[in-house]
């Protein structure tokens, strides 16, 4: 049954049963319960349900905005109404120097991966700059979409140079465990984050609406002489993902 069979049927009101906005609302929350709705899809525009269920504009905006505070729902700004992903947030640390698959793997969550690219390159003129490279050089890039829990995370570009990753085609799930079985496991890292709005193309592949918030992530990695190895450019959901650090007083004293 397609949302428009839904909410035309015409057992679900009734006159005796409260008042018409309580009763779409609810109707639209079996709508969300059974699927017909389903995390993250939008709700047919206010005109529209009015014109369906005859019933006025002020009593949809009603219901509407009662699923809102119920949170059952989330308005976009331009975008719509869209029923609100029950899933749980992830949360990462910002103190720890880990993989997206050391997280997951903490947290008792199979991780997938779907590549996008794999292989060696000429670099980018950033790649060059952030890794260090010489004219001629060549890098070793893989670009993959982060799955965890059956649901699509991240996209994560990563460029290392050739001599610490000679075959991208070994890396079959987590890099940092290749990196660290060949003795070049990065000790620190230094990460920009920035919000974004997600471009069209990596929201369908992250299962979200374009232009919802993401989280841009630049990472530079280093091996513990100094030497950079990685730079790492990523891509989170935002309504998916927490990054949390711990913050402490310094001993230091003003002087």
């Amino acid at each position: 049954m397609n949302m428009t069979e839904f909410l035309s049927s015409d057992d679900w009101l009734d006159r005796d049963k409260g008042p018409r906005y309580v009763q779409l609302r609810q109707r639209l929350e079996e709508a969300i319960d059974q699927g017909i709705l389903a995390p993250n899809s939008s709700l047919p525009p206010e005109r529209e349900i009015a014109e369906i269920t005859d019933l006025s504009r002020v009593t949809v905006r009603k219901a509407i905005q009662d699923l809102v505070r119920n949170g059952r729902v989330v308005q976009r700004q331009g975008s719509g109404t869209f029923v609100r992903d029950p899933s749980p947030r992830v949360e990462q640390s910002l103190s720890r120097l880990t993989s997206f698959s050391e997280d997951m793997s903490r947290r008792g969550m199979a991780t997938t991966s779907v590549w996008l690219e794999r292989g060696v390159f000429m670099p980018s003129p950033e790649e060059t700059v952030a890794l260090g490279l010489a004219s001629g050089d060549e890098v070793a890039r893989i670009y993959r979409l982060r799955e965890a829990g059956g649901r699509p995370l991240a996209l994560e570009r990563a460029a290392l140079p050739l001599d610490l990753l000679p075959n991208p085609l070994a890396v079959t799930g987590s890099l940092y465990d290749v990196m660290e079985r060949d003795g070049n496991r990065p000790v620190r890292a230094i990460q920009r984050i920035s919000a974004i709005n997600i471009a069209e193309v990596e929201a369908g592949l992250l299962a979200v609406q374009p232009g919802d918030a993401g989280l841009s992530i630049q990472r530079t990695s280093y091996l513990a002489t100094g030497r950079v190895a990685e730079f790492t450019r990523s891509l989170y959901r935002g309504d998916a993902y927490d990054f949390v650090a711990e913050l402490r007083l310094s001993d230091r004293k003003d002087t």
